[in-house]
């Protein structure tokens, strides 16, 4: 990542794209904008991919749960999801298809950078020595943020996966709670009825998941543990 971060706003509003771009700029932000999925397709093609894209859900023509699909098809580059208020089957979905993050509308740009930075350190490489681990019959190295099967055949994670699998595999034999996960992974505590979390390690589990026995047991009222072994490689 370069020493400014290159943040690609995709809004349809152009008030709010504006304000959002002067907000990021003088936060030390490259910022540059789109209105749609067309504009996106344009910056990616000239420019590659950013370090991370805000996108908006409503969009004129292809909306952002597409966008947000096809990018996941082939791409593992932050997402953070402005949504409408009140509207949580969209942010449910937008987990589920990989974003990393989402923020209602209307937000406050303080928290709009807040979680930008979040995700962003999130993707840092860790300042700690080069670890590999096992877990069943996959490879996890945590400095590359790879995760690799029997076959040395690479298990696709977005970064928010990464980030869930690296608190239990660091923290094997301990029950972890939502609000610890939330915490960890997102740098804000959980809402009660806040289910990101939930969905996230339900899509880690259907990537990860090897044979009969799973890799993570539901602690009824508690929270999680990983329930494999992990070993250092």
């Amino acid at each position: 990542m370069t020493n400014r971060p290159h943040i690609l706003i995709i809004e349809d509003d152009a008030e709010i794209r504006s304000l959002v771009q002067g907000y990021l700029q003088k936060q030390g932000f490259r910022v540059e904008t789109g209105d749609g999925g067309a504009a996106l397709d344009r910056h990616l093609s000239i420019f590659g991919e950013p370090d991370l894209i805000v996108l908006d859900i409503m969009l004129p023509g292809e909306d952002g749960l597409s966008i947000c699909r096809r990018l996941r098809a082939t791409s593992r580059v932050p997402i953070l999801m402005l949504t409408a208020r009140g509207e949580d089957i969209d942010r449910i979905v937008g987990l589920e298809i990989g974003a990393d993050d989402y923020l209602p509308k209307p937000f406050n740009p303080r928290e709009l950078t807040a979680r930008i930075r979040a995700i962003l350190r999130r993707n840092e490489p860790p300042p700690v020595e080069k670890k590999r681990l096992k877990l069943g019959d996959m490879i996890i190295d945590l400095e590359a943020r790879s995760v690799t099967d029997a076959s040395a055949a690479p298990i696709e994670l977005t970064s928010a996966e990464f980030d869930l699998l690296e608190c239990f595999v660091t923290r094997p034999g301990r029950v972890l709670s939502r609000e610890q996960l939330m915490d960890w992974t997102r740098g804000r505590r959980s809402e009660p009825l806040d289910r990101t979390i939930d969905v996230q390690l339900s899509r880690l589990r259907k990537k990860i998941d090897r044979g009969e026995v799973p890799m993570f047991k539901t602690m009824r009222n508690v929270g999680y543990i990983l329930a494999a072994r992990i070993e250092e490689v």
